[in-house]
């Protein structure tokens, strides 16, 4: 039974021999079940000895109980070697460093927790990395979040005049193509990104400081991309309100979707004084010297103007055609029978304001529709050279909308990231 229990030191006496049990491996007792500190009073009444002067066993559970607390004190004070078994052992000091536990009070103990707590208070904030014990949001966030649509667009404006588009994450790479294309134009300086939700708040600000502004309460992102879908209703109704605040603040302000590439510069296209510069929808061919008045009203009994490009002057006109927007979003709200978006609305809008605001049709050799652009090269042909802004609809996906462009020489990104002011993402 001995040679399964850890090392005995014995010491004879006369008449008794006194069996101290401690491990070999360590000075503290295990019970290698549980891996838990055993009861020492169970393991110390598995051994019994006699001797030949002492008829009856002793019964090590008794002698446990009166040299109990010394035992643990001194098994946990001294490192335990057997003289007998090394003549020349090792000096306490030096067995301890691998027997001994490291107690949290001991010098040793308390100078590991000094050089921890002179990492974590010292040297990581030096660094920049986050304390992980700290629950407050980075003070950059915090003040991206209270960072207002005015101060935002006082911020970026240029002869009070501001390009906005609106943009979930899953557009990024959308929107630092169109960024591209702005750039090659020197217009990037008075881009604003509405950032519908705070995860591209944090990326534009972080590498474009101040250009981007979140106007609360954010929708959900994950389905703001997907057209038809409710969640893309929430994403684009809430484009006129945004627009709408900015005439209020007396700007100009020209509205893009990210799905957009700049071939020229568009500003001289906006002459004169008009309320409302907008393109047609409509792939059919018109003749190059059209009109540019409001189109005649479609099958459905309104026009098909596409929402996705629009310049407006801060007059009463502009304004009055921007609330009669929002007015037709909440007539005509998304359900799952009628899966609308903000489009037919803002034809609606214009419609019933035509005779009250000057609207101006852009020219479509300047300003054309994805359906004519990608699908008709005879027409491209015809008008080379007078393309301004393409727009790449009439096509859903993310991976279709890019391989289009790629086919096209139209996705920047891939090989000119460096010209873009939110770089490589």
């Amino acid at each position: 039974m001995l040679e399964n229990n850890p090392t005995l030191l014995t010491k004879k006496k006369k008449n008794t021999i006194i069996i101290l049990c401690f491990s070999s491996v360590t000075a503290k007792i295990t019970d290698p079940i549980s891996k838990n500190p055993a009861n020492p009073k169970s393991q110390a009444h598995l051994l019994t000895l006699s001797s030949p002067s002492t008829p009856n066993p002793i019964d090590l559970s008794q002698l446990y109980d009166t040299e109990a607390t010394k035992m643990s004190a001194f098994l946990h004070q001294r490192p335990l070697y057997s003289t007998l078994s090394d003549p020349s052992p090792l000096s306490p000091r030096q067995s301890s460093s691998s027997q001994r536990p490291i107690s949290l009070f001991s010098r040793t103990g308390l100078i590991a927790l000094l050089s921890l707590l002179l990492i974590l208070g010292v040297i990581l904030p030096w660094t920049g990395t986050p304390s992980i014990f700290s629950s407050t949001k980075p003070a950059s966030q915090t003040k991206w979040q209270q960072y207002t649509l005015s101060q935002a667009v006082s911020f970026v404006a240029r002869n009070k005049t501001v390009i906005v588009c609106a943009v979930s994450q899953p557009y990024l790479p959308f929107l630092s193509n169109w960024l591209i294309s702005i750039s090659r134009q020197k217009h990037q300086d008075k881009v604003l990104v509405i950032a519908e939700d705070y995860a591209t708040l944090y990326k534009v600000n972080e590498k474009w400081p101040g250009h981007a502004v979140l106007v609360p309460p954010a929708p959900d992102s994950q389905t703001a991309h997907k057209f038809g879908s409710q969640g893309f209703f929430n994403f684009t109704s809430r484009r006129p309100r945004h627009l709408l605040r900015i005439l209020e603040l007396g700007y100009n302000v020209m509205y893009n979707d990210v799905d957009m590439v700049w071939l020229q510069d568009p500003f001289p296209y906006f002459e004169g004084n008009h309320d409302v510069y907008f393109t047609d929808d409509m792939a059919a061919v018109k003749l190059p010297d059209h009109s540019h008045d409001l189109p005649p009203p479609g099958k459905k009994g309104r026009t098909y103007i596409c929402s996705c490009m629009m310049f407006m002057h801060p007059t009463d006109g502009a304004k009055l055609v921007m609330k009669k927007w929002i007015e037709e979003l909440q007539a005509q709200p998304w359900s799952k029978t009628k899966k609308s978006n903000d489009q037919p609305a803002f034809n609606w809008a214009l419609n019933k304001t035509a005779g009250q605001v000057d609207l101006y049709l852009l020219p479509q050799a300047a300003f054309p529709t994805g359906g004519l652009y990608f699908k008709n090269q005879t027409w491209v042909q015809e008008t080379k050279g007078k393309h301004v802004i393409i727009h790449n609809n009439y096509i859903t996906g993310f991976e279709k909308k890019i391989k289009r462009f790629h086919d096209y020489g139209l996705w920047l990104v891939d090989g000119h990231s460096s010209e873009s002011p939110l770089g490589k993402l």
